[in-house]
């Protein structure tokens, strides 16, 4: 079967203006296992885009050679609205400029009512119970009436993903090393996917505050669970974010390996046929995303690291100095920066002048942090 291309239209959000999300599909309509890839939610993160280029070329030989197992969904960019929004000369993608909203937070909460939706339709079966949940998942979504282009976006994206056994949101930071985040539900069982993408830093939270994608579709099968715990409900949807390193990072030399990486992942999952080869070394356990020290500056002033991407440091260590390019005395202009635990410096800021309270840093240590609780995600 040839790879189809649905186009599936947005809320105009004014006259004349008609934005659609490109799905790639691959393999039969409904058969099992079924996984979603999308790429770019916060349109201005270019690397995944590339990465999605790379695997549909992969997906489309797979399918002449009669590979593809199961079903594929690829959106190599999921944000068409974000990815129009250009302000002198500059990419705005992360926030909608209409509302000022993250694109990837406060997405549908499948969770709500679906406890009474299924309850009286569960068995002693795992399988079964998780078709059961999907179908629901499925028909709650179809229920919702989109208002604005802003829902017409999410959701078009969760009525893609809601009933998918795997379902990757492709990120990346600003300048940082790969790295992965999902629900502790999902790891170890996840570790394949980690070793596969050679993740430097894997970050699990229940519940990280700000309903992104990625927890939008994992946490209602582990609430589900906790709500209806004489049932077998398996966390059947691995849902992950994947950043791809740092906004600069767009190079086929990065993007096509990413890319065989991701399929040799499906060929393990099950819906690409061949050999992965052996599994690569895993480079890092999951970790607290509580643990993780989002190092943020006092003042306004010119970042000058000392630290690079990938350093291990200990408490105290001095990462960057805030300096005061309008000082009197120079000597008197800088101000050490330091991390408030051990561990690998996975991102730093791209922008160098920074405002009171930007975060220029994130360290990721193994113990959670006193003043980490709540919203763990930043805005």
């Amino acid at each position: 079967m040839a790879r189809n291309i649905e186009r599936i239209p947005l809320l105009p959000s004014s006259p004349g203006v008609q934005r659609h999300i490109h799905c790639h599909r691959y393999g039969t309509p409904g058969a099992r296992p079924k996984a979603y890839l999308q790429a770019s939610l916060h349109a201005d993160e270019i690397p995944p885009m590339l990465v999605q280029h790379h695997l549909i070329r992969l997906l489309d030989q797979a399918e002449r050679d009669g590979r593809i197992r199961g079903e594929i969904l690829v959106v190599p960019m999921a944000n068409p609205m974000g990815a129009g929004q250009v302000l002198n000369q500059t990419l705005l993608g992360r926030y909608e400029l209409a509302s000022g909203g993250n694109f990837n937070r406060n997405w549908p909460d499948l969770s709500a009512g679906l406890a009474d939706a299924v309850r009286e339709s569960l068995s002693d079966d795992a399988v079964a119970n998780a078709a059961t949940i999907r179908k629901a998942m499925g028909k709650a979504l179809a229920g919702m009436t989109a208002t604005n282009e802003m829902s017409s976006l999410r959701l078009a994206l969760a009525r893609l993903a809601c009933d998918a056994d795997i379902a990757l949101d492709l990120h990346c930071d600003y300048e940082a090393l790969l790295h992965l985040y999902l629900i502790p539900a999902l790891w170890p069982s996840a570790s394949d996917l980690a070793a596969e993408i050679g993740a430097r830093a894997v970050m699990v939270a229940p519940d990280s505050g700000g309903r992104s994608f990625d927890e939008a579709m994992s946490t209602p099968w582990t609430k589900l669970a906790a709500a209806i715990p004489d049932r077998p409900i398996p966390p059947a949807g691995l849902a992950a974010t994947i950043e791809y390193r740092g906004n600069a990072d767009v190079a086929d030399e990065l993007a096509m390996p990413d890319a065989e990486a991701l399929l040799r992942f499906l060929m393990r999952r099950g819906l690409v046929a061949g050999d992965p080869g052996p599994l690569p070394a895993l480079q890092a356990e999951a970790t607290d995303f509580a643990a993780c020290d989002v190092v943020r500056v006092p003042a306004a002033g010119i970042i000058a690291y000392k630290q690079p991407l990938g350093a291990i440091v200990a408490k105290g260590t001095v990462i960057a100095e805030l300096v005061d390019p309008l000082a009197a005395d120079p000597l008197q202009a800088r101000t050490p920066v330091m991390t408030a635990t051990d561990g690998l410096l996975l991102t730093r800021r791209l922008d160098r002048l920074v405002r009171p309270g930007d975060t220029i840093a994130k360290i990721v240590g193994k113990e959670p942090l006193a003043y980490r609780k709540g919203l763990l995600l930043e805005d």
